[in-house]
């Protein structure tokens, strides 16, 4: 009998009203793909109760929270002291997401900045990685994340990385890591391909962003977690490794960064 192969989804949302009712069925079929953890992502702090719930609910899920720039505008600045506090339960593994996004919301940019710059703070008294969101935004994403890094570093992943390769150059250079979500599947994406090709593999993650983003041969779909595998599977073909071996070393890449995650774990 072959052994299924075992992968992390790194980002979903599994909280969002798509998996209300089939939860139970979504991690099920993520957990017998092989996808054995998945991280899902609170995006508006008022909301951190009930991500929390599901990760107390199923061993598999860990979570992460912080204040989505979309939605910057809308809510109370977060503080530092709150996202501290949120990182003291046991399967909180990250910061965010955060970021900036520009294409949607430019309007609140300056409290997007504001926003940012408190999460990596944030993360950078806690330990644990940054998940940032990034969009038409290269160049405001790529300054803040140097100027913070100069006052002390921290760790981060620049989620569903689909930016510039100046950009991907900028996070490397610090030292993060970049996710290949569902867009790196798409059969017209062979530039970021391409970006992704040329980041050190031990520096890769992978994702669904679930319910969005599918890859084939779901495109269009109602993504989910257990589709983590078809990407996953391009990223080997991008740099040219077998399936098992960069199933492997994206489980490294995990276990390094969401090191609370890898921790909590070996503890079980």
């Amino acid at each position: 009998m072959t052994e299924t192969i075992q992968i992390t989804d790194s980002h979903c949302h599994l909280d969002f009203p798509d998996f209300d009712a089939e939860r139970d069925a979504v991690i099920d079929r993520a957990v017998a793909a092989g996808v054995t953890r998945m991280v899902t992502i609170c995006t508006r702090l008022r909301l951190e109760p009930q991500v929390r719930a599901i990760a107390e609910a199923y061993a598999p899920v860990f979570y992460a929270a912080g204040t989505h720039p979309m939605s910057a505008a809308d809510e109370p600045l977060v503080s530092v002291d709150e996202l501290i506090a949120l990182a003291k339960h046991p399967k909180f593994v990250g910061i965010g997401e955060t970021g900036l996004d520009y294409h949607y919301t430019a309007d609140s940019a300056e409290v997007q900045r504001r926003s940012l710059r408190i999460h990596i703070a944030a993360a950078r008294e806690t330990g644990l990685p940054l998940i940032i969101h990034a969009r038409a935004a290269d160049d405001d994403m790529a300054r803040i994340l140097r100027e913070e890094h100069a006052k002390g570093s921290y760790s981060c992943v620049m989620h569903c990385f689909s930016s510039s390769a100046e950009l991907a150059r900028a996070a490397l250079d610090l030292g993060f890591y970049l996710s290949m979500s569902g867009i790196a599947a798409f059969p017209k994406s062979q530039e970021l391909r391409d970006i992704f090709a040329s980041a050190p593999v031990e520096r890769v993650l992978v994702e669904t962003d679930a319910p969005y983003l599918a890859p084939p041969p779901f495109r269009g779909k109602r993504n989910e977690p257990s589709y983590t595998v078809h990407t996953a599977k391009v990223g080997a073909e991008t740099f040219g490794m077998d399936w098992p071996d960069f199933a492997a070393q994206t489980q490294a890449n995990f276990d390094r960064l969401f090191w609370k995650a890898a921790q909590f774990e070996a503890a079980a």
